[in-house]
């Protein structure tokens, strides 16, 4: 479930987030003061959200979508068909479902608060943030993928031929935000660890004061410059983000809440079957137990906070998803961070796990773990983190080759004895599974990342790219 936090506000009317770390979002719960609730830019995945709203004893009575998301599924949909919820987003969006269409300027009576739509285009065309007032005075502004702390959403999502134009928007749309009250909170969607990019450690809120001071987008008066910093590197960012907006605009379907959290269990040989008809077996055990054996041609992607960034990056969108998991592990917080994104073809899960499978006598693979002081010389090296982290800091000598990159290009790489690393080993663990499956040998897995060698060896690590 999503980590609950309450969001910094000058005002008593500060929200509480429910942040979403793997996905590095934030969603927000404003209490009304009649018993009632507005939610702002709500997963699909609602745990939190009705988690933090029983604990406050409120019913949820409004919803508004400050955007069309690309990173997961909007849970308006769902909000409007369980609770009732009115939903508010731009008019711009010409969403399909039941809504009313806001255009710049219009505003919202909440009974006692007010929101007001102020367009901001940018990270995408019909983007709008939310200025929450009590009576005359403004409390705070819902700025979703505009202004972010310590920066500002990506314009490229749209498509590279875009991206200039729209973050020639993004610079006016900061513009106008920062004309806001200095004390006027500032609540994003988008924060540390999301792909539609946020500073690494930056906090989730902020104050308009408190960005002009210290956000270097907003130190940028010439539009040009701001346009050439914005889009200097943005990174990648999964294919899946392509599918994402559209699903929104339409409305996700409605989930049967009491059934989603369930895998059914598949006997051994419905599995084998499975696999022969096209599906896709994804290991989320730990790393080390999945090194120890695991079904050959299984997809490591351990079960945790990232999860579902990397079951929609690594796996294919159209192929049916068989689950190995631990005993230990829920399957519902599964579930719910694959239907988060979209992914709803997870047919089952293997009966008794991985033991099923042995005692069935089906062979089963392995890769090594190695400590950062023991490395082989005479392994090659494969670096699958993000260019910058790459650029940081890596083992000298490394190969780079970006683990959401893979498994395009895994049938150009020799096969030779490898050690995979990331920053810790999970990735490293879903590169080596990528390599086995399309026929590498040799493989090992770094435990930790080149940090941890670094201190193990007193050696440096190389930078640049």
């Amino acid at each position: 479930m999503s980590d609950t936090t309450t969001a910094g506000s000058a005002s008593t009317v500060g929200p509480t987030a429910i942040v979403d770390e793997g996905l590095g979002n934030s969603c927000y719960l404003v209490d009304l003061g009649d018993g009632g609730a507005l939610v702002v830019d709500p997963p699909r995945d609602l745990r939190g959200v009705r988690a933090a709203a029983h604990e406050a004893g409120l019913r949820i009575r409004f919803v508004a979508d400050t955007h069309l998301h690309a990173d997961f599924l909007s849970g308006a949909v769902q909000l409007a068909h369980d609770d009732g919820a009115s939903v508010v987003a731009s008019a711009a969006g010409c969403r399909e479902f039941a809504h009313v269409g806001l255009d710049d300027g219009a505003e919202v009576d909440l009974g006692g608060l007010w929101l007001t739509a102020l367009a901001t285009p940018g990270h995408t065309d019909e983007h709008l943030s939310f200025l929450l007032s009590d009576g005359a005075r403004p409390v705070g502004v819902f700025t979703g993928g505009s202004l972010i702390v310590g920066s500002a959403a990506r314009t490229d999502l749209l498509g590279p031929e875009r991206a200039e134009d729209l973050a020639r928007s993004q610079f006016a749309s900061l513009r106008r935000l920062s004309r806001l009250q200095a004390d006027t909170a500032v609540w994003p969607t988008h924060g540390a660890g999301s792909f539609c990019s946020a500073p690494p450690g930056a906090e989730r809120t902020s104050t308009i004061g408190r960005e002009l001071a210290t956000n270097p987008l907003l130190a940028i008066d010439d539009e040009d410059r701001f346009v050439e910093r914005l889009l200097g590197s943005p990174g990648s960012y999964p294919h899946y983000f392509a599918r994402l907006a559209e699903i929104n605009r339409r409305g996700p379907s409605v989930l049967d809440t009491a059934a989603t959290g369930r895998l059914t269990a598949l006997p051994v040989p419905e599995v084998r079957r499975q696999c022969a008809d096209g599906a896709f077996i994804v290991d989320v055990r730990p790393v080390s137990d999945y090194a120890r054996a695991h079904i050959p041609g299984s997809i490591s992607i351990p079960l945790r906070a990232q999860f579902a960034t990397w079951l929609g990056w690594l796996v294919p969108a159209d192929v049916p998803v068989v689950v190995v998991r631990g005993d230990d592990q829920d399957p519902a917080d599964l579930v719910w961070r694959a239907v988060n994104i979209g992914v709803e073809r997870l047919v089952g899960e293997l009966h008794e796990g991985l033991a099923a499978w042995t005692a069935a006598g089906l062979p089963t693979a392995s890769v090594g773990l190695v400590r950062p002081g023991e490395i082989d010389a005479n392994r090659r090296v494969l670096d699958v983190r993000q260019d910058a982290e790459f650029a940081a800091g890596h083992l000298p000598g490394a190969l780079h080759v970006e683990l959401g990159a893979l498994a395009r290009d895994a049938g150009d790489l020799i096969d030779t004895p490898t050690l995979v690393t990331c920053g810790h080993g999970e990735r490293a663990a879903g590169a080596a599974s990528i390599l086995e499956r399309a026929g590498h040998h040799d493989l090992a897995v770094l435990v930790g990342g080149p940090a941890d060698w670094a201190e193990a060896t007193g050696r440096e690590l190389e930078t640049g790219s």
